[in-house]
């Protein structure tokens, strides 16, 4: 058991708290009150793409942070790495330097046949098939999103393929997994048949850790594989990829404006 100096065990809810942050590197008056979290670090550049007034705030580990301006806003996008551990760190520490509000930007993997790679998928809650969560509530705990701001995602990224007309938009259950290669067929058909819409792995976290510590948090991913169908922008066609995570993006920048985040 961790100490403090003064021999009592360390509370890690008051540590931190308006300091610079040991995991994302990050101090108060660096970055906004909303956050766009993409996972990979490399995918924070293609946020800043859509900013101007661009600052590269730090990069400590999988975590990038980037600040800039959008519509008069200023924007933070902070990369949580994979899974559900690290994206708690994350959200936990941007929290402690003063975001309020999270969207998650990322890729995510279709379980309904009727999805393509390059749609964008919305998540109205996460069933939470990992360990991370279960170390914070009980196992019955919903892990949930913001209705206001995923009603407004969902909104924005319609809009966003009315003027293209190139993908669709769908919302739904999605489910946040901590083993990529553990997901059996047998696992796929059962979330399937569950009506589950995509799989993804950091979701969960974010929902539960943003309730607890009253924030606010959604979540828009671009379909990049279809687990049922066997589809995937994986396989030869990354431009397309790229669209659909731009996509994703204007739709959450517009979220944050439109809501004031």
């Amino acid at each position: 058991m961790t100490e403090s100096k003064h021999g009592n065990p360390v509370d890690k809810n008051t540590i931190g708290v308006g300091v610079r942050q040991f995991h994302i590197g990050v101090a108060p008056g660096e970055v906004s009150t909303v956050a766009l979290l993409p996972g990979d670090p490399f995918r924070v550049p293609l946020i800043a793409e859509f900013l101007t007034d661009v600052s590269d705030v730090a990069h400590n580990r999988e975590h990038r942070t980037m600040t800039g301006m959008y519509k008069g806003k200023k924007i933070t996008a902070t990369s949580t790495g994979m899974g559900c551990p690290s994206t708690a760190i994350a959200v936990e520490e941007l929290a402690r330097v003063g975001v309020r509000s999270f969207i998650r930007v990322g890729s995510s993997a279709a379980l309904q046949r009727h999805v393509n790679p390059g749609d964008l998928l919305v998540s109205e809650a996460s069933l939470r098939n990992d360990g991370t969560t279960a170390a914070y509530v009980l196992l019955g705990y919903p892990a949930v999103p913001d209705l206001r701001i995923t009603i407004e995602l969902e909104r924005c990224a319609q809009e966003i393929a009315a003027k293209e007309g190139k993908f669709s938009v769908y919302s739904g259950i999605s489910v946040s997994d901590d083993a990529f290669y553990a997901e059996t067929p047998v696992w796929i058909s059962q979330l399937n048949s569950l009506g589950i819409l995509n799989v993804e792995m950091e979701a969960s976290a974010l929902y539960v850790v943003a309730r607890l510590r009253g924030l606010r948090a959604g979540m828009i991913c671009s379909c990049s594989s279809n687990l049922v169908s066997g589809a995937s922008l994986y396989d030869d066609v990354h431009a397309a990829l790229k669209t659909g995570w731009m996509n994703s993006i204007e739709a959450a920048l517009e979220t944050a404006v439109k809501l004031d985040l």
